[in-house]
């Protein structure tokens, strides 16, 4: 079974199977470890059973990244499974392959990406202009993190997986704020 974690939004986000889990959470590095143990005991599956972790790694809270990739990679190593990234973009894309995808950053302008269009910022103006080279625009609400499972299969089985790294599209606050210094 694969075990999806995503934590690049408000709060925790699992997948197993057909089950899917969301917790609110104030502190994710507390809740997280809390919310994962209790799912799978909701589900009747113990560590064992577990033969990959998938991990959302972007774009989203640069914080909440960081923390899902390093419990899915201790998780990973613990247990002797692959652990494979997942981006939103290729999880909205996975539902709407023809879309333009604009997910608000909440800093006034938008992480966007589609098909042969690499993922990057971009301002309300010029989104509003790129955006009409595609049939349609996703991302102004979640994506359906179970289609992650099939993404992730296909990677295990093509064998090309790459290692789970934050998707940053820009730096950080800290690394803004030191810049300007």
């Amino acid at each position: 079974m694969i075990l999806v974690i995503n934590t690049s939004g408000n709060g925790i986000d699992l997948v197993l199977g057909d089950k899917i889990s969301h917790t609110d959470a104030d502190k994710q590095a507390i809740t997280l470890p809390q919310a994962v143990e209790k799912f799978l005991s909701e589900n009747n599956t113990n560590w064992s059973d577990l033969t990959a972790i998938g991990i959302v790694v972007g774009p989203g809270s640069f914080t909440g990244i960081r923390l899902g990739i390093a419990y899915a990679k201790g998780l990973g190593i613990g247990l002797n499974i692959p652990v494979i990234p997942v981006n939103a973009f290729e999880i909205y894309l996975a539902e709407t392959p023809d879309a333009f995808v604009a997910i608000e950053s909440g800093r006034g302008d938008f992480f966007v990406a589609a098909k042969n269009f690499e993922p990057q910022t971009m301002g309300i103006e010029e989104l509003e202009t790129k955006q009409m080279e595609w049939p349609r625009t996703t991302g102004h609400k979640p994506f359906n993190l179970k289609l992650a499972t099939d993404i992730i299969k296909t990677k295990l089985e093509s064998g090309t997986t790459e290692p789970a790294i934050p998707m940053y599209l820009r730096p950080s606050y800290a690394e803004e704020n030191e810049s300007r210094k």
